[in-house]
């Protein structure tokens, strides 16, 4: 729809406020030591570490950080124990949201995300309740100024991308779980600067949504995204220009 925006993209715009906020830090160097757990330290052979690390790098997390993150998961230094947790649920307007969080309290985490979905006007869904309405892909995002779109399609389609649009001031691509990793590597060798690179569910279809609804939900999505547990938030909404940057 001509003026309107995905909650993808409007979250991305934010993204510069975001990243001046202590919390980014705490929320990436969790997902890195999660991920070196399960993985190993070994970004090489570890594509959820190599993933997170691009993810502290964007936000200019110093390598002693980084280093320390991957520690903690691989038990050279001592570190919480974090489990991944998925929440299913709707906001205002009949949205649907997936939540992607990493707590060492599921019953604490549980209680707070039902709480800020029933005070924005939403509910907590039970599992696979809004899960069949999104896919897992890969999501890159490109600054639009970085780049022409022609040499920028060349680069990401033979690496394996699947779709390239442009949302505002961005390029966003998408592509297949196993692909990611080709692709950021194609852009990072033609020294195309990116905004984000990541697993995402991403919606099939999305849900317009206008005035004080619009309002509400995007209050709601930046609460749930500012959750000290919350990695990664999801919804397959469509609002008016106006709204995304109020």
């Amino acid at each position: 729809m001509a003026g309107h925006s995905k909650w993808a993209n409007i979250k991305h715009r934010k993204g510069a406020q975001d990243a001046r906020r202590a919390k980014v830090f705490t929320k990436v160097a969790r997902e890195i030591s999660v991920a070196a757990r399960e993985g190993g330290g070994d970004p090489e052979n570890n594509s959820r570490l190599r993933s997170a690390i691009a993810a502290a790098r964007a936000v200019n997390m110093s390598n002693d950080r980084i280093d320390k993150a991957v520690k903690k998961g691989t038990g050279e230094s001592a570190a919480s124990s974090y489990e991944q947790v998925v929440y299913e649920g709707y906001g205002p307007g009949g949205v649907a949201i997936f939540v992607n969080a990493l707590t060492d309290n599921r019953n604490r985490t549980t209680a707070e995300v039902r709480h800020l979905l029933t005070k924005f006007g939403g509910e907590l869904g039970a599992p696979n309740s809004v899960a069949w309405m999104f896919d897992r892909k890969g999501s890159i995002t490109v600054p639009a100024s970085a780049v022409a779109e022609e040499g920028l399609l060349e680069i990401v389609l033979e690496a394996g991308a699947e779709d390239v649009t442009l949302e505002g001031s961005s390029f966003e691509i998408v592509t297949p779980p196993d692909s990611l990793d080709r692709v950021r590597d194609a852009l990072e060798a033609a020294e195309v600067p990116m905004s984000a690179a990541e697993m995402s569910m991403l919606p099939q279809n999305f849900v317009p949504v206008e005035g004080a609804k619009a309002e509400t939900l995007l209050t709601l999505l930046s609460s749930l995204e500012d959750h000290d547990d919350v990695q990664q938030v999801s919804a397959n909404c469509e609002v008016s220009e106006a709204a995304a940057e109020s």
